[in-house]
């Protein structure tokens, strides 16, 4: 869809020189002030309005061997949806996607583009600014939803006539409704077996409404069930329906994507003291059950809140904290800022809203109070010595630097494990030494009928990963 040869598509590249593309700036995306953001819940970044995301898209050269597709772990036509929106064809622009990617409003919003799409933009050769490929997926997703209500021409994705073989998906976070739609798109009959009471996964309980609404969400898992896919909510696969209930119910194939929901904890002492929690419990008691904003589900809202860890989670949990009223809310993070796993932007984010960054230091011990509350963190100091084995610095403990700090809460985000309980229940069905499901390169396991992906693979990756495993599956699972 949307070929390079395409007599449009030469007329654009035709219309303005390269060099005349490459002057104009890359946009900024509009966001909420930081001072209103923190006292509520709503989406930080507001999206480009038309006219900023035509001329972004104007800036891509359309290049003749596009390497921001290989970029793609779900193969985006991104020169194809660039240039429609930039011919102001909005339909075709999110065809273009949707052939390949069943999340596009997602995507375009939670996806490290400056590490993926972005990274292999010709502009960073240019020693130029990457086209805000992120920001302009994000506006052709949204604006095909909200046209979608009104506009005949927005119709659900085409799928091919059923072949009656019925699939199940176990999870349905990013990896499991990637495989769906893609199934159901090929005229497979599928199920999606949720554990929880909320369709969406890490979707929902694990990014914030104020990165990602759950409208936005639920909006890509209607499109989902206009193809027909199915969802069951509160059945746990390997313990509520086992394998050999699904095989005897009629399915041909299972993809597991039950994700990585089991928390790491450092084994410091004060760990089981009150206060203390992972960003798995945290996250999801607010996110999904309304903690603190109504819902009956409690949690902690502590004055001064440490995060221990810096990737994006730690990052959507010291913004959540902020949110939930902390006056001081701190990362502790073992590397300098310079290392940090997290997005640039949730960073940037972060700091304007008032984060505390603590670098170069990990917490060795928590205090507590006579009743079990924490009180405060013993945390030592670090220096960056040889990289490790991910080519990364490793830290170095400074002899006799350690330093107390008060706090009331803290969230631990050093990590998670794959969820245990379908490798364990499944015989047969070969692990890693981690714990996750062994797959080849089809995403097949040892069992034949037992695909997986996503996290429950990878033991913890970015949404975009996880889509990309449940598009190779499904491509495998139908051949």
């Amino acid at each position: 869809m949307a070929p390079r040869d395409d007599a449009w598509r030469e007329e654009l590249r035709q219309a303005l020189s390269a060099r005349d593309r490459s002057a104009i700036a890359r946009v900024v995306m509009p966001a909420l002030d930081p001072a209103y953001r923190i006292t509520c819940n709503e989406e930080v970044n507001r999206g480009l309005d038309r006219e900023q995301a035509v001329i972004e898209a104007t800036r891509c050269l359309d290049c003749p061997d596009p390497q921001c597709i290989t970029g793609c772990p779900v193969s985006i036509n991104i020169p194809g949806f660039i240039k429609n929106i930039q011919r102001g064809d909005l339909h075709s622009a999110i065809a273009v996607i949707k052939a390949t990617s069943a999340l596009p409003a997602v995507c375009g919003r939670v996806c490290p583009q400056e590490k993926q799409c972005e990274s292999r933009c010709i502009y960073n050769k240019m020693k130029k600014e990457p086209v805000a490929i992120g920001y302009l997926e994000r506006f052709a997703a949204d604006t095909a939803r909200n046209e979608a209500a009104t506009d005949a021409k927005a119709a659900p994705t085409q799928r091919e006539a059923s072949n009656g073989i019925k699939v199940a998906v176990a999870g349905s976070g990013p990896a499991g409704l990637s495989f769906a739609g893609e199934m159901a798109r090929r005229g497979f009959d599928v199920t999606v077996f949720e554990a929880l009471h909320e369709i969406g996964g890490v979707l929902k309980y694990g990014i914030p409404e104020f990165r990602l609404p759950n409208s936005v969400v639920d909006a890509e898992l209607d499109s989902l069930r206009a193809m027909g896919v199915r969802f069951v909510t509160d059945t746990i696969i390997g313990k509520t329906l086992s394998l050999d209930d699904l095989l005897a119910d009629g399915f041909k194939g299972i993809f597991v994507a039950s994700g990585a929901g089991l928390p790491r904890f450092m084994g410091i002492p004060g760990e089981n003291l009150i206060g203390v929690m992972s960003s798995n419990e945290y996250l999801t008691r607010i996110n999904l059950m309304s903690a603190g904003r109504g819902g009956m589900t409690p949690v902690a809202s502590g004055r001064r809140v440490a995060v221990i860890g810096g990737g994006n989670t730690a990052m959507d949990s010291v913004r959540t904290a902020r949110r939930m009223g902390a006056e001081r809310a701190m990362i502790i993070y073992r590397r300098g800022l310079d290392e940090m796993p997290a997005r640039a932007e949730e960073v940037r984010h972060a700091i304007e809203e008032g984060v505390e960054f603590i670098t170069l230091a990990t917490p060795v011990e928590y205090l507590g109070d006579e009743r079990g509350h924490v009180t405060a963190m013993k945390i030592q100091r670090m220096t960056l010595g040889e990289p490790d084995e991910s080519g990364r610095r490793s830290p170095v403990p400074i002899e006799g630097a350690v330093d107390t700090i008060e706090v009331d809460e803290v969230i631990g985000s050093v990590g998670v494990s794959p969820n245990p309980l379908i490798p364990s229940s499944v015989e047969g069905l070969e692990v890693t030494r981690r714990g996750t499901i062994a797959v080849n390169e089809a995403m097949q396991s040892s069992l034949p009928v037992i695909f997986a992906g996503g996290d429950i693979v990878r033991g913890g990756a970015t949404v975009i990963l996880a889509m990309g495993d449940g598009r190779r599956a499904a491509a495998s699972m139908s051949d």
